[in-house]
């Protein structure tokens, strides 16, 4: 019992001779893989591109072939890595998390390729349980998300009172940024770096804001606030 688990878990690829048959059962690991791990993105990750996911499922296949290609032709891998290092990304990821999951992509292939099939399997399964539980458990998430807020208001209203009853109904810390004339001085414009809970109602808020400005231009920025 114990040589057959050892023989799932064992790297062949070095010792194998390339076969048609051999090639179709390490893609077609390769693919299922991929595809799981893509499934799991897409369950992490709220906002996600459809050619991303399909990236995820396609990449550990490349990889797999690329080891399979190379084998253990020192030569070949010389000229396999001259030919990619010319390669350049229109564009990178955009969140630290789809690097990961770019990584997590390439590992999986590299198993593959290599043949240690058990490896492969079991690592793609622990890491995406680890990425579902972390998503459920919400680890490292902050509480309070920090967004910039701007409003327009007219010439004869106070910017320094006008607000405080609606961040203290909607529990919106804030604090004033910077404050400038627009329009010939008609109007101002008043930036505030607010914390605001995952569950507030953005629009409810807004609401009670342009209750107040006289329905005069808001902005709400999706993107943390930098500190200056």
């Amino acid at each position: 019992m114990n040589s057959f688990i050892d023989s799932i878990f064992a790297a062949t690829a070095s010792e194998t001779t390339l076969t048609f048959g051999y090639a179709m059962l390490t893609l077609g690991i390769a693919v299922l893989l991929g595809a799981i791990i893509s499934m799991t993105y897409m369950r992490t990750q709220p906002a996600y591109s459809h050619s991303f996911t399909l990236t995820m499922i396609i990449l550990p296949t490349i990889v797999a072939i690329i080891i399979l290609l190379i084998g253990s032709n020192v030569a070949r891998a010389f000229s396999l890595a001259g030919a990619f290092s010319i390669i350049r990304f229109r564009s990178a990821p955009g969140d630290a998390k789809d690097i990961s999951y770019v990584l997590f992509s390439m590992a999986a292939g590299l198993a593959t390729g290599v043949g240690a099939y058990g490896y492969a399997v079991l690592f793609t399964i622990v890491l995406c349980v680890l990425m579902l539980v972390l998503k459920v458990v919400k680890f490292g998430q902050r509480k309070q998300v920090s967004k910039m807020l701007k409003i327009t208001i007219p010439e004869n209203l106070g910017y320094e009172e006008a607000f405080e009853e609606v961040f203290t109904t909607f529990q919106v810390g804030h604090e004033l940024r910077k404050v400038r004339t627009t329009e010939l001085g008609s109007l101002y414009e008043v930036v505030y770096a607010v914390e605001m809970n995952p569950e507030t109602n953005q629009k409810a808020f807004l609401d009670a804001i342009r209750t107040r400005n006289g329905n005069l231009d808001i902005t709400l920025t999706m993107n943390p606030v930098t500190q200056e």
